[in-house]
């Protein structure tokens, strides 16, 4: 069981990489998907940092409605993102009036 949650992890792993390396200019609501990755540390469990500065910049910019549509969606827990510390970020980053995903 240990050894595929690890083939799984490296999986989505290289998911990531292989979008983030093709998708130069590839927009996910207002945001680039590589902006967009500066806060993978901040969502990814079990242990997720504060959101640096640069993920609080994206999200101010980025579309927050648009981003609650991926709520219930199984990408982000395929690419190892916890939807719950996801969408705690608009509050962590103390952004004013962000939609209640």
């Amino acid at each position: 069981m240990e050894a595929t949650s690890k083939k799984a992890a490296v999986v989505a792993l290289i998911l990531v990489l292989v979008i983030i390396h093709s998708s130069d200019a590839q927009t996910i609501c207002k945001a680039t998907v590589e902006e967009l990755m500066s806060c993978r540390a901040a969502v990814t469990p079990p242990n997720p940092a504060p959101p640096t500065s640069a993920c609080c910049s994206v999200l101010k910019k980025a579309d927050l409605k648009c981003l609650c549509s991926y709520k219930n969606s199984t990408l982000l827990p395929s690419l190892g993102i916890d939807p719950k510390l996801a969408f705690q970020l608009p509050s962590k980053c103390k952004i004013p009036n962000a939609p209640k995903c």
